[in-house]
């Protein structure tokens, strides 16, 4: 598509990724808290999001980040101009965020663990090239992913476009190895340029979810799976739990 100047179209991805683990035990919940500090720290993430500024092509202007007292962590990076374009495509107002958000309050033992991360891009990068990298870093349950294409740029006729690429799914740009493992459902107005995928985790084992050293049998094992199904149901389909 030839397109006249700069491309002004905006492009925002942006996602939620839920990890779950059963703790029912203040000691296993103490762990699993642990856990997250470490594995996902301000640090970690900040780590991670350059990943992406790379696979991008662009530039880190600036990076902030910050862990909390007692568990949870953001980071925000500005991005520049890509490098080596030799073309003046100023991303100057993009960036990329985290936020974790932990919940370690349901009286159930159902701990679960939350990364909100966005990526807002304008000219001819699609932030979508990012997401396998994104599977490959964090462990999740349910995935939510919305991508919109805003804003408008013309062609050498001075025709407003509304969008410079073909897009029928986002799961065109995942690989079907990570696709294999859940259940999914788009979401899809291509007329306003807006999309969404969810993704639920079918290929559940069952020992994942507890401590390696847990003392519970078989047979509350399999109740604690279904409480932890019934929250995952729940947060993927949108049920108010009673």
């Amino acid at each position: 598509m030839q397109l006249s100047g700069f491309n002004n179209l905006k492009k925002a991805l942006s996602f939620s990724f839920y990890d779950f683990v059963i703790a029912p035990s203040e000691l296993e919940k103490l762990s699993y808290i642990e856990y997250i500090n470490s594995r996902y720290s301000a640090n970690e993430i900040s780590e991670l999001l350059q990943k992406i500024v790379h696979i991008i092509e662009a530039e880190v202007l600036h990076i902030s980040k910050q862990d909390y007292e007692p568990y949870g962590a953001s980071s925000m990076i500005l991005l520049g101009d890509i490098k080596g374009s030799g073309v003046d495509m100023h991303l100057n107002k993009s960036h990329i965020t985290a936020h974790t958000y932990p919940d370690f309050d349901n009286e159930n033992g159902i701990l679960s663990f939350r990364v909100d991360m966005e990526l807002s891009t304008c000219g001819e990068i699609t932030p979508l090239s990012s997401l396998n990298t994104i599977f490959d870093f964090f462990d999740t349950d349910i995935v939510t992913i919305d991508y919109n294409v805003r804003g408008f740029t013309r062609n050498y006729e001075g025709e407003h476009i509304y969008m410079d690429h073909t897009l029928n799914s986002i799961q065109e740009y995942i690989n079907t190895d990570i696709l294999k493992s859940f259940k999914t459902k788009d979401l899809i107005l291509q007329n306003d340029n807006i999309w969404q995928l969810k993704l639920l985790r079918t290929d559940i084992k069952t020992n994942e979810y507890f401590s390696p050293n847990t003392t519970l049998g078989e047979e509350e094992k399999t109740t604690y799976m279904k409480l932890l199904n019934a929250e995952m149901l729940s947060i993927f389909n949108g049920w108010r739990t009673s």
